[in-house]
């Protein structure tokens, strides 16, 4: 094969190679087999045809008759047909009419924008109708930037694409089923949770439902660039005045041996032709002139053009190195601390699914307000307007697929879903110079199964990026006396560690925190979560539960104990923003809400947010 592919339906048990594939394949419960599909990198950076706005939709009550047979399979000759059968005349319990039905907006979640819809986890239909004229020579993809958490795909009544996750692309290509003047798509959106799922049915935000993410149109010629690396030379030590070496490769859908890619970066004195090999993967070195290295401080981005026979591409890529020493973390070779927050792709102020231009925005002026120079972007990967922001405003990044305590490490399948969703998260995303660290997973239990599931995951993750560092968040150990003493097996396997920990809230006092003697691992150690709830606007004593008072009392108390650790690397307190969680149900504090949030839903700035904005101004806590 000559790209990144999967059978629908199928997910891989091993290795993936841009350029060959060498695997065994597992059935992904719930999807049918299909045709191959591709994943289609920078598409934010072409010009396609938008299919946002308004989508007819029709609600698939459990047990989701409309897609699923009574024995599981999906239906081929249901809703996706859109046939606006005669509902005067047609067969009782089949009438159905999109041209009549309300609308959603997408991208977007249907939870908000329905109030009946509000706490529904099922099946939601979306129809669009869209004019289409085929252009000879080319070839057509369906982009969905991401659609919780399986979707159903059907184009002029044939079945195209199926696809498992919840917060990564997909491409579906449609050539062969669109055609001239008028056309429509059907995408059946599933949000079930399910015990073999990624995540698992226990998760701590809310699940919302849909096409929660851009959709898309791309006409491409019939040879294009579906994939690009394009970094700064990772090599064995890191040396500032040699540091203008590029590497990486360019892949080209559909060419021949030899095939001709142009590689040019203006401003750093690039202009090459590479030839591809027989799989269409051209790879190359070339040095670059007087380049400028991507900081927090000197955000630098380049114009990148890629052209190869009649596509042509432009990103926007900045060139940086990170890597450990000891227990620092070093950018271009320098010591940093991480000064930062979690965040989860809640919408401020109108909450639901973060995914417009507006959400993104809104979100990193609290960050750069806040004095943060680094986001964990929990806990899976956000909406690819996240990375493109964080690389134009110098913020570094933490990203994660959705492997969260409830996972069923034991089966195979699973560890087969995860390897694809580590894929998506990679390839969508590896040109994004603020991506500092992959992470495997949060909050995981601790047994031989999690242990080798997410040891081979962090290899895989090392083996498709190794420019980049590997992470997780343990949780735990409780406090026993005043000893704590994080032994993890899965520490060996990362390159950062991050502590979970809630010491004042979940367990103990919050004075406890000051004689906490911390045994960690001989790595940099981010403190990934910790905090306390606090309702905006709420005020008390310290001691008060609910009170932001009392949740500055606990961040000072952490403050004390962390100082005392020496390979602390980076404070990241959970979280950013109350976000909504179906597990948070305490009337007039809570009310399905996550409070533990520096600023509420709505924007206010708790007091906490403003205690962080004076420690990262001041760098008062922690050590490079």
């Amino acid at each position: 094969m000559t790209r990144f592919s999967i059978i629908a339906g199928r997910s891989l048990l091993c290795r993936i190679v841009f350029g060959s594939l060498t695997c065994c394949a597992v059935v992904l419960p719930g999807l049918a087999q299909g045709p191959a599909k591709t994943l289609l990198v920078g598409v934010d950076r072409r010009s396609v045809t938008s299919l946002n706005g308004d989508w007819h939709y029709l609600v698939d009550q459990p047990p989701a008759k409309g897609l699923y047979t009574a024995a599981g399979k999906v239906r081929d000759n249901g809703y996706g047909l859109n046939t606006h059968p005669n509902i005067n005349s047609g067969p009782h319990n089949e009438e159905y009419d999109f041209a009549t039905a309300p609308t959603l907006k997408v991208p977007g979640d249907w939870n908000t924008q329905d109030p009946t819809l509000f706490r529904y986890e099922g099946v939601v239909w979306y129809e669009r109708d869209f004019d289409f004229q085929p252009v000879p020579n080319t070839r057509a993809y369906l982009h969905i930037g991401a659609a919780n958490y399986k979707s159903f795909v059907w184009v002029n009544q044939k079945r195209i694409c199926d696809h498992e996750g919840g917060f990564t692309p997909f491409d579906c290509e449609v050539t062969s089923a669109l055609k001239p003047g008028a056309n429509f798509v059907v995408i059946a959106v599933d949000s079930t949770r399910e015990v073999d799922g990624i995540p698992s049915v226990g998760i701590d935000w809310f699940n919302y439902g849909g096409l929660t993410r851009d959709v898309s149109l791309v006409t491409l010629p019939t040879r294009f660039i579906d994939d690009y690396d394009i970094h700064l030379k990772h090599e064995s030590t890191f040396s500032s005045s040699n540091a203008n070496t590029l590497a990486g490769y360019v892949h080209v859908e559909g060419a021949a041996e030899g095939t001709a890619v142009t590689l040019r970066i203006p401003e750093a004195g690039v202009n090459t032709t590479l030839k591809t090999d027989a799989d269409g993967r051209a790879s190359f070195e070339v040095k670059a002139a007087n380049l400028q290295l991507w900081s927090p401080e000197t955000p630098k981005l380049y114009k990148v053009e890629l052209v190869s026979g009649d596509d042509r591409l432009a990103d926007d890529i900045g060139f940086r190195d990170i890597r450990v020493d000891g227990t620092r973390i070093l950018l271009n070779g320098k010591s940093i601390f991480l000064q930062g927050a979690n965040a989860h792709a809640e919408a401020p102020y109108r909450t639901g699914r973060a995914c417009t231009d507006e959400d993104v925005k809104n979100i990193f002026a609290f960050l750069k307000d806040l004095n943060a120079n680094f986001v964990r972007l929990a806990h899976y990967p956000h909406d690819e307007r996240m990375e493109r922001t964080a690389d134009r405003e110098g913020i570094m990044v933490w990203s994660e697929i959705p492997l969260w305590q409830h996972i069923s490490f034991e089966k195979p399948e699973v560890y087969a879903k995860a390897t694809y969703m580590l894929n998506e998260m990679i390839r969508r995303d590896r040109n994004k110079a603020s991506v500092i660290f992959w992470s495997v997973s949060n909050e995981t239990p601790n047994n031989p199964a999690r242990t080798q599931f997410l040891t081979n995951l962090a290899n895989e993750a090392r083996r498709l990026d190794p420019t980049r560092l590997v992470t997780s968040a343990l949780i735990g150990p409780h406090v026993k006396g005043n000893e704590a003493v994080q032994d993890d097996p899965l520490a060996d396997a990362l390159d950062v560690v991050g502590q979970n920990e809630y010491i004042g809230w979940y367990e103990r006092r919050p004075e406890d925190a000051d004689n906490v003697k911390w045994t960690l691992p001989n790595k940099p150690i981010l403190i990934s979560e910790f905090g306390a709830e606090a309702k905006q606007g709420v005020h008390g004593g310290i001691d008060q539960r609910w009170a932001e008072e009392q949740q500055v009392n606990v961040y000072e108390h952490q403050f004390v104990m962390i100082n005392k650790i020496p390979q602390v690397r980076g404070l990241v307190p959970w979280v950013l923003m109350d976000f909504r969680s179906p597990t948070r149900n305490i009337p007039k504090l809570q009310d399905g809400f996550n409070r533990k949030g520096l600023i509420s839903e709505d924007g206010k700035k708790k007091q906490a947010f403003f205690l962080f904005q004076k420690t990262y101004k001041e760098r008062s806590v922690g050590k490079e």
